[in-house]
């Protein structure tokens, strides 16, 4: 290989490791289960694809390692060590020698391990013999780590599984600012507009509001869920709903303070799960603090929204918590943004336009304030859209609910492992 063509491989490659996501790019890849995954890299660019690959928050649960070297680098570490689920290699061998130089590794490799092969050359008959010969998938460089993760979910992912539910995730840039309201009007609009069934989940458990925003009084919620996970599946999540219209289940905070409210990282992550897998659509009732399980909540949410009033304190939390989310989410769209009770009497405000300009994000709504609107719908234990339907702020949070709302599938026939490479090798 010449240097001019190492010079034009190498500029395509750091291209693909830096390409920035397209909107909606990953949106339908669900996270990955509990697997090993050993990656052999043999360019700069294969070595970033793979560092950005790990950073994703559907990889949480992988076991992801990286090795420099090529296919006899693979061979010679797995013939004294167990392989892992997934080998991703990477290699410049051309066609008519990729099976010989596969041979040895095949010999070491435990036929439930899935093999991944990123090539130099673009061609179809090598990738039909490859995957007759039971390789999972042929990809050729400069590989695009959306299309690289897309494609291991394919293989792990089972195809038949029930399609993974919706969260959204609500915060408030300072307290006070409505982002639990937000929540639970979106909530309740998304559940009335789509049909849809949905599960609204205060997470604010010392004082979460959503119970008087919905007039209701449940004996259970989910401090049950959080404190006895080894409980949680769908049919307990079930008996602690509370339903508050005919798609709309609510699972409540106590709302209690009879007890320190102390969580570890992972504490609601097995709730979120069950959310998942129990309804298409579920929100998430964040309150303003700072911690390890927020963190976490946030990093695993499909979408999030973020809830500010148009003062300086505002600004720079909000500022400071998309930057934060960036490098929390590195491959995930930035957060949404609602500007609320906008144009409170005789509270100096900074406007919209200024309060955006330095956050470089296009708020999705601005609602005004309106304290007998919202007043009224709290002290009636309704929402907005039930108030006043025909309101302008009941089609924003209508608006709202579009925005937000999305659905996650992913389906592609699981292919099997090395095992044949051997077999092709001996016929020939």
């Amino acid at each position: 290989m010449s240097a001019i063509d190492y010079d034009i491989r190498t500029s395509k490659e750091d291209e693909a490791a830096a390409d920035p996501l397209r909107p909606g790019e990953m949106e339908k890849t669900r996270p990955l289960p509990r697997i090993s995954v050993h990656v052999f890299c043999e360019s700069e660019g294969m070595h970033r694809v793979i560092e950005r690959l790990g950073l994703d928050r559907r990889m949480a649960k992988v076991n992801l390692r990286v090795t420099s070297g090529s296919v006899s680098a693979a061979a010679n570490m797995f013939a004294s060590a167990p392989t892992p689920n997934l080998i991703v290699l990477e290699t410049d061998a051309a066609p008519a020698g990729l099976l010989q130089e596969l041979a040895p590794l095949a010999e070491v490799c435990d036929p439930s391990t899935r093999v991944i092969i990123i090539g130099r050359h673009n061609d179809i008959t090598l990738y039909r013999e490859l995957i007759r010969n039971g390789i999972s998938e042929y990809l050729v460089a400069p590989v695009k780590m959306p299309d690289l993760l897309a494609s291991i979910a394919n293989i792990f992912v089972d195809p038949e599984a029930e399609p993974l539910g919706r969260s959204i995730a609500f915060i408030g840039a300072k307290g006070g600012v409505g982002s639990s309201t937000v929540a639970h009007n979106c909530a309740f609009g998304i559940s009335s507009l789509f049909s849809t069934e949905t599960i609204l989940a205060d997470l604010d458990l010392p004082y979460g509001t959503a119970n008087i925003d919905f007039d209701q009084d449940p004996a259970q919620g989910i401090a049950e869920a959080v404190f006895a996970p080894e409980r949680l599946d769908e049919v307990f999540l079930d008996r602690l709903l509370t339903k508050c219209s005919e798609h709309l289940s609510l699972l409540a905070a106590p709302s209690l303070l009879d007890r320190a409210y102390d969580f570890d990282r992972n504490s609601f992550l097995p709730v979120i799960e069950v959310l998942q897998r129990s309804a298409p659509v579920a929100v998430l009732d964040l309150p303003h603090v700072w911690c390890d399980w927020t963190r976490a909540v946030l990093a695993e949410a499909d979408e999030i929204v973020i809830t500010a009033t148009p003062d300086l304190a505002n600004l720079r939390n909000t500022k400071n918590m998309i930057d934060a989310l960036k490098k929390l989410r590195p491959n995930d769209r930035s957060p949404h943004l609602i500007l609320n009770q906008i144009g409170m009497p005789k509270r100096p405000e900074i406007a919209p336009s200024d309060f955006i300009e330095p956050l470089e994000l296009e708020p999705i709504a601005i609602i005004p304030f309106d304290a007998p609107l919202f007043g009224n719908a709290a002290n009636s234990g309704r929402m907005i859209s039930e108030m006043d339907a025909k309101s302008p702020t009941a089609e924003t949070f209508s608006q709202i609910a579009h925005v937000v709302t999305g659905r996650s599938t992913g389906k592609k026939n699981k292919r099997g492992g090395l095992g044949k490479v051997l077999s092709l090798l001996g016929r020939k």
